[in-house]
């Protein structure tokens, strides 16, 4: 194994050659196993395939369950789902190796990947028709195709079959469904499967929070997108930058911009900034709805991060207070930040002096 990390593997080979000729020391399924992995790992299949034939030249060695598994793994991964059913097929039907959940998922994506989800769900089938019972990942590699193609309804359908045979969906799977949802323009049903979530004690993680933003956002229901970002913090919901950012994003793509201010007012004391770019297209887009002081307020605000805006926004920034004869603020803006790129470079100075 040490060998193989320190990628010898050509070493590893030769120490098993020579172990089996010199020292009649016969390495078992687990050595060769390794050995599988690393190449499936590396992508190189074909040497992975001629380690599992010298396998089963001995019954020591022979190809196990995680053999074949590792190895149909590695044909799912490139595509090669032809070759990877033609190698379950002959795991199940030559070796008689049952194959568990484990070895199904990998089917299950494989044919999700390559958006063949009749195949999947026919993987999901022949489990059940076989006496393996499929798990919760099983449902959820399905479903996420399904939602992947916009079968929304499918996708449905198979959550509720999935909870019918007594497994609890996780917070994976409420997101998944939840994406699929809110892609669909059906928000209020997302929004339900949240409630559901509270009720059955599964915790909704920032992903599934980000999901449902968007989706109100697309909505454009931005009143109860902002009593979302304004309430859960104190809820103990953990909250990321692109929380804010997705909301920020939509109310300026909407001409939101009163709300649009005051969310970033919110981002600011919270210690969230937006993208650069997007903190220059907010300063321009409030001038152009005739929100300067908002504009230069946001400015003051932004420059406390260390913000500079790019020199067009700066000057439509200038032309638009010029245009208000409000010369003012302009001059104190521009004092602020003079002062704090001279402490800037006398803060670089002294770090490398």
């Amino acid at each position: 194994m040490k060998l193989v990390d320190f990628m010898k593997v050509d070493l590893a080979r030769d120490f098993l050659l020579n172990s089996k000729k010199s020292l009649r020391l016969r390495p078992n399924t687990c050595i060769f196993n390794i050995l599988v992995k690393h190449h499936c790992n590396n992508g190189d299949l074909e040497s992975a395939s001629e380690v599992v034939k010298e396998m089963k030249k001995s019954k020591v060695s022979y190809p196990s369950l995680i053999t074949y598994s590792t190895l149909i793994g590695g044909l799912c991964e490139s595509r090669r789902l032809k070759e990877a059913i033609e190698l379950f097929e002959e795991m199940v039907g030559k070796d008689q190796i049952l194959p568990d959940a484990l070895t199904y998922n990998l089917l299950i994506n494989g044919f999700c990947r390559e958006g063949k989800v009749d195949r999947a769900r026919k993987i999901i089938e022949f489990m059940k028709n076989n006496g393996c019972s499929p798990n919760l990942f099983n449902y959820s590699a399905l479903m996420n195709g399904l939602c992947k193609e916009g079968s929304w309804e499918e996708a449905k359908q198979l959550f509720v079959e999935m909870k019918s045979t007594g497994l609890k969906p996780d917070t994976i799977v409420y997101t998944t469904l939840m994406n699929c949802l809110c892609r669909a323009s059906r928000i209020d049903e997302a929004m339900s499967l949240l409630k559901e979530m509270k009720e059955n004690k599964c915790e909704a993680d920032v992903v599934t929070l980000n999901v449902l933003l968007g989706g109100l956002c697309r909505e454009s229901r931005f009143h109860e997108v902002l009593q979302m970002l304004e309430k859960l913090p104190y809820e103990g919901v953990y909250l990321n930058k692109a929380s804010y950012r997705i909301v920020l994003n939509a109310l300026c793509q909407k001409d939101e911009m009163e709300k649009a201010a005051k969310l970033l007012g919110l981002m600011l004391d919270r210690g969230f900034f937006p993208h650069y770019a997007t903190s220059n297209e907010v300063l321009i887009q409030l001038c152009k709805a005739g929100m300067v002081d908002d504009a230069v307020t946001a400015l003051f605000g932004l420059a406390e991060t260390g913000f500079k805006p790019e020199p067009h926004c700066w000057e439509f920034l200038i032309e638009m207070n010029c245009r208000d004869r409000k010369l003012l603020p302009v001059f104190e803006l521009l004092d602020e930040l003079v002062i704090k790129e001279c402490t800037h470079n006398l803060h670089v100075g002294a770090t490398f002096a």
